[in-house]
């Protein structure tokens, strides 16, 4: 997607603040978690263009309806 990450572990990431030099773009994700998927689902939120993310069983697992909330939200998500 584009975005400035910095692996510290396998329990923590820095996410370089936006700074409009880096601008999202759309992907094809796989969820591998909980949060990694909300992540993804957010950044994908803030992306331009269309994005799809695979394994989204396990976003829905911390996230009950996540997809209606935001949508109420004015976000556009859609279920394949």
């Amino acid at each position: 997607m584009g975005a400035q990450i910095i692996l510290c572990d396998p329990h923590r990431a820095v996410v370089i603040g936006h700074d409009h030099r880096f601008k999202l773009r759309a992907n094809n994700m796989t969820s591998p978690d909980i949060r990694a998927g909300i992540a993804m689902l957010l950044a994908a939120m803030s992306a331009k263009g269309t994005s799809v993310i695979d394994n989204i069983e396990q976003i829905d697992r911390g996230y009950e309806d996540i997809d209606i909330r935001l949508n109420a939200l004015g976000a556009s998500i859609t279920r394949g």
